[in-house]
């Protein structure tokens, strides 16, 4: 396997506009999930930004960017486009997409989300759950919940469904990390294809991609990282920095 990272961003966001630049503790938050996922050294980072400001705060810290359309209407269009500019002649055959939100993400969760796809031959997606923080997880349409088929040493599972529904009877639920391993022809085929009904209804876009017959696998992390999608989970996370 030849893996990139790829970390789509852009500052028109509905619930907090401008996050990719947010100050946590004295650090944009777009360089802070880049600096995790060099740390993680599973191969080239770049940030595919969809303003220059992103660019602009990437590059002062020496880091990649690339500078896309910002009508690209996904994460997953943005990525395939700073793909096309950074690796034309398809070297890269594995493309990691990690979230600009999340400062904090253990570099061991994108190790993780690679290995899968080179230890899971029939595997087209990987992606990560983690258990539920709380019972009350387990009714929050927020939080996404992932229906495994566990290997048997309950490291990583085959995705049966994804759904933002209530789960019921015994065994543990599993919170599902945004974060994605795609082969790059399962990311094409992917981003060519319309949106699904099953994605559609539960408006979570993994769908699509299963309801075109592609074997999802995840790993299982520790605990789930700190997502900044509003202004209290800003303040969280820059108390969690002590700033």
């Amino acid at each position: 396997m030849n893996p990139i990272v790829l970390i789509p961003a852009r500052m028109a966001a509905t619930r907090l506009p401008g996050k990719p630049l947010a100050d946590i503790g004295g650090v944009p938050m777009i360089v802070r999930v880049l600096n995790q996922a060099l740390a993680a050294d599973i191969g080239p980072v770049a940030v595919a930004a969809g303003d220059p400001e992103i660019v602009e705060a990437v590059r002062a810290v020496g880091g990649t960017a690339v500078l896309t359309d910002p009508d690209l209407p996904s994460g997953s269009d943005r990525i395939l486009a700073a793909l096309a500019e950074l690796d034309p002649g398809f070297e890269r055959d594995v493309v990691i997409n990690l979230q600009g939100d999340m400062p904090f993400v253990d570099p061991t969760v994108l190790s993780d989300c690679a290995r899968i796809l080179k230890e899971f031959g029939d595997a087209d997606i990987a992606t990560v759950v983690a258990p539920e923080a709380s019972p009350a997880d387990r009714s929050n349409p927020d939080v996404v919940k992932a229906v495994l088929a566990m290997e048997d040493d309950g490291a990583s599972g085959r995705a049966l469904y994804f759904t933002r529904s209530t789960l019921y009877g015994d065994g543990p639920v599993w919170r599902h990390i945004g974060l994605y391993g795609y082969r790059r022809e399962a990311l094409e085929a992917f981003n060519a294809a319309a949106p699904s009904p099953l994605e559609r209804r539960e408006k979570l876009e993994q769908l699509r991609a299963m309801e075109l017959g592609m074997t999802i696998r995840a790993a299982v992390a520790a605990q789930a990282p700190i997502s900044v999608d509003n202004p209290s989970d800003l303040e969280a996370a820059r108390a969690a920095v002590g700033k």
